[in-house]
């Protein structure tokens, strides 16, 4: 690679926060590092960009290392890191994505690569932990106003399955008539026709829902859910 003291090449790497709603808790995957510098530590999926790769083509095959990318409901560049001091080996540009699998999958992951719950997680490498915090950010704000909870849901659901999705992921109880109403008004939803099969305690069946949309769209670019009053 051409560099010169005037324009310094350094190494990028791509990097990938996956999550996923699991037992009604947003996890984000991660893998432990073997070798040195943090070693024994959780990490983020990646690795170095290569010279004829583009960013989103290396981020794929990083990924494939450790989980299908089938599996992947959403994918989207997150941010760049460019900190000095982020790698003790040397400078080390950083691009991050972030990632979304429907909380019905439940992916076969390798041995060094494991779940772990946003708000509780290990010891991690680098600045990783850090790029969680972004991405559980982005995902947040991102289902105020667009329709991302597509990508965290299966294909069919009722609103109380819904709700816990939300709640998981925003992190704040969601009153599950309040989301039904917004989001059908937005446009968000639609009834499938079918109700779900009854559950131990009888009573009415539960409508089923979906997404009318299984691609992100912009869908109220000024609204905002708010936690309850209190936090």
């Amino acid at each position: 690679m051409w560099s010169s003291p005037e324009r310094p090449a350094y190494p990028h790497q791509a990097l990938a926060v996956v999550l996923q709603v699991r037992a009604r808790r947003l996890h984000a995957m991660l893998w432990r590092r073997p070798n040195e510098p943090f070693a024994g530590a959780w990490a983020l999926p990646g690795g170095p960009l290569l010279g004829e790769e583009t960013l989103g083509a290396s981020v794929a095959r990083q990924l494939a290392s450790k989980v299908e990318l089938g599996h992947l409901a959403h994918l989207e560049q997150l941010e760049t890191r460019s900190d000095p001091g982020r790698d003790p080996r040397g400078r080390t540009v950083a691009t991050a994505y972030l990632g979304l699998i429907p909380s019905h999958l439940d992916p076969e992951l390798p041995e060094d690569t494991g779940w772990h719950p946003v708000e509780d997680l290990p010891a991690t490498a680098f600045d990783h932990g850090s790029l969680v915090g972004s991405a559980v950010g982005r995902l947040r704000a991102k289902l105020s106003y667009t329709n991302v909870g597509f990508a965290l849901a299966p294909p069919t659901f009722s609103i109380a399955e819904l709700r816990e999705i939300y709640v998981a992921a925003l992190g704040y109880d969601v009153a599950a008539t309040n989301l039904q109403r917004v989001l059908l008004r937005r446009g968000v939803l639609e009834p499938t026709g079918e109700t779900a099969p009854p559950g131990r305690a009888g009573g009415r069946p539960a409508a089923l829902y979906r997404f009318v949309q299984a691609g992100l769209e912009v869908t109220d670019p000024f609204a905002v859910f708010r936690p309850p009053c209190g936090r």
